[in-house]
């Protein structure tokens, strides 16, 4: 299974930008679905994640009420809307993917537990 990220891009702050995870090679049904980023010199976070069979979501504290997961399940694709976008939100984001059924709640905070990772966007919010 192969993910690709896109939608990345410059916004200012408060804007929005709608990230999307392309999976090919594997129908979307067998996976969660991951969101996660990092900034520059830090670690990579779990930011928010869905479970495609049954549409389960959870969020990152810190993003509750601006971010949300969903899926297209279709178009083998899941989208991450951004809105209310702070300087703080600046990354690369990426998406993984981790086996359905498992407790995907908690593990958005273990990035290591998740698989198949794109190669990245990158977002920069500006102030």
């Amino acid at each position: 299974v192969r993910l690709k990220e896109s939608g990345g891009g410059l916004v200012q702050s408060g804007g929005s930008l709608r990230l999307s995870c392309q999976v090919s090679g594997s129908s979307l049904g067998y996976y969660a679905i991951g969101w996660f980023r990092q900034a520059p010199e830090k670690g990579r976070e779990g930011v928010a994640c869905i479970s495609a069979s049954d549409g389960r979501t959870y969020y990152k504290d810190s993003v509750k009420g601006r971010f949300t997961i969903s899926s297209d399940n279709a178009e083998n694709t899941v989208f991450l809307q951004m809105d209310n976008l702070k300087p703080e939100d600046t990354a690369v984001y990426y998406c993984a993917t981790v086996a359905r059924g498992l407790r995907i709640g908690e593990l958005l905070g273990r990035p290591n537990a998740w698989a198949n990772w794109g190669q990245g966007t990158q977002v920069t919010v500006s102030s």
